[in-house]
């Protein structure tokens, strides 16, 4: 299973639906990840001029994730929505690529804390090790300077909580979000059984 989390920093971008049609059709198991994008920033800008703690608004961040994750699968009629790990698990058994919509009280449940700290590609971290992924990559709207999850976190790319919550020995990599071609051929190399080059 392949978990993939699209920032919504490029939500408005027409690359998007490359992506979206990209996931909907790899021949590995994909699970795809909606950033918060604009929702998420109306949340933080909503914080600024009311006040309100960090709890509240992490839960209104997740439901501009959710939102976001809403507006990916009506984009494209290939992908389904999923409210819970469960039915991610369900989805993905189905065929069809699940568009994750994370669950506050899910998320509660399993100690995670609500913090901006802890944003989409902490949480993409989390469902990645929930399902037992055997890759994760984020894809952003930024070249990344590097692949080093320590080196990503330094230069702002990923949020401060990222590489604690990375799954140990999970294929890791950060794109930028003109590389769905580099992504999907990647894929079909994995669903072939061959083993891609190293990158250096």
């Amino acid at each position: 299973m392949w978990v993939v989390k699209l920032g919504g920093s490029f939500s408005g971008e027409a690359v998007l639906l490359r992506w979206l049609k990209v996931l909907s059709q790899t021949p590995e198991k994909a699970v795809v990840v909606p950033g918060g994008g604009r929702f998420a920033d109306q949340v933080r800008q909503a914080q600024k001029q009311w006040r309100f703690g960090d709890r509240t608004a992490h839960h209104m961040a997740l439901l501009a994730m959710q939102q976001m994750g809403r507006m990916y699968s009506a984009l494209e009629p290939g992908l389904k929505p999923a409210p819970s790990v469960a039915d991610v698990l369900e989805l993905v058994g189905q065929g069809i690529t699940p568009v994750w919509l994370p669950d506050p009280e899910e998320l509660d449940r399993d100690g995670v804390p609500a913090s901006w700290k802890v944003t989409s590609d902490s949480l993409s971290a989390w469902l990645a090790g929930k399902l037992g992924a055997r890759a994760l990559s984020l894809v952003k709207s930024v070249e990344p300077p590097c692949q080093d999850p320590g080196g990503l976190r330094r230069a702002g790319i990923v949020d401060p909580e990222f590489p604690a919550w990375l799954p140990e020995g999970i294929r890791f990599r950060c794109y930028h979000c003109s590389q769905f071609g580099v992504l999907q051929e990647q894929m079909h190399l994995v669903a072939r059984e061959i083993t891609p080059c190293q990158e250096t």
